[in-house]
């Protein structure tokens, strides 16, 4: 969920493109344009997912040096939101429901979670704001295209980064090592799949913090829910790094999120914060 929510409800904002249309198809939208209204959606759609509560399922693996599994987890988890926040309550670990213990620590650290979204947070420098806006608008935008993408148009691009860009901030630095795949599905603007792959390693606080590796790679789906409003229904992460010089990192994560029901949020009843559904 973590990896998740560094690309989750991004904005989109592209240069310029001239492109000419392939014989027999109708030409493709302006791009500028098609963009701008992506990023319209995008900022529509993070206001609307306030009002929702879902489910989250992730399965990790770590993996050993020739790629077999060694480590299982599972986690089940409820998510909702507050002020934008995410914050998310596990609910079972390994396919069992949290002892009585590990239910009241849980809820402790998800009634600060809420505490702390409640009040107003001083705004992240833009330039270190990690966002698929941001990578895009420093990166070599190529090939867009009309593709059919599970029986819906899409508009498809891929994208570089430009390894000569003097980087100013993480997000221009991560930018400048990534390159990937956009689908945006053609009449709702909305990102329908992604797919971004790491070509260079990655060093977080010049690897004193951690050193994502070359190969590591991410892949993320949305769709509409109930025929209706776009929302991510899964990711799938492959991750190579080390962690403070120390610590190798090789793991597998799929996760599925699922479930999406309208919810408001109960804060006045300190540790017992929760979302709660609606009635009909």
């Amino acid at each position: 969920m973590h990896a998740l929510r560094i690309f989750l409800f991004a904005g989109f904002l592209l240069p310029h493109l001239s492109v000419l249309p392939v014989q027999g198809q109708k030409p493709l939208p302006d791009i500028r344009q098609f963009m701008r209204e992506a990023h319209e959606h995008q900022k529509q759609l993070e206001k609307v997912r306030e009002n929702y509560t879902f489910s989250d399922s992730e399965v990790v693996q770590e993996l050993d040096g020739k790629g077999r599994v060694t480590k299982t987890e599972t986690h089940d988890s409820e998510v909702f939101f507050v002020h934008g926040q995410p914050i998310q309550r596990m609910l079972k670990k390994d396919g069992k429901p949290l002892t009585d213990e590990e239910q009241q620590k849980e809820t402790e650290r998800v009634t600060k979670a809420v505490e702390k979204a409640e009040k107003p947070q001083p705004d992240q420098p833009k330039d270190d704001q990690i966002s698929l806006r941001r990578i895009l608008e420093v990166a070599d935008v190529r090939n867009p295209r009309r593709e059919n993408f599970r029986g819906r148009s899409t508009i498809v691009f891929d994208f570089v980064g430009k390894k000569d860009l003097k980087a100013h901030g993480t997000s221009e630095d991560l930018s400048k090592k990534l390159q990937g795949t956009v689908w945006i599905d053609e009449a709702d603007r909305q990102v329908a799949r992604m797919e971004v792959a790491l070509d260079d390693n990655f060093h977080v606080a010049g690897g004193l913090v951690a050193n994502i590796q070359k190969g590591s790679h991410f892949s993320f789906d949305q769709a509409p829910v109930n025929g209706e409003i776009w929302f991510p229904t899964g990711t799938e992460i492959s991750l190579q790094a080390r962690v403070l010089l120390v610590k190798g990192i090789h793991a597998h994560i799929t996760e599925r999120v699922y479930d999406y029901k309208r919810f408001h949020v109960e804060t006045q009843q300190g540790k017992d914060a929760k979302a709660v559904p609606e009635k009909p």
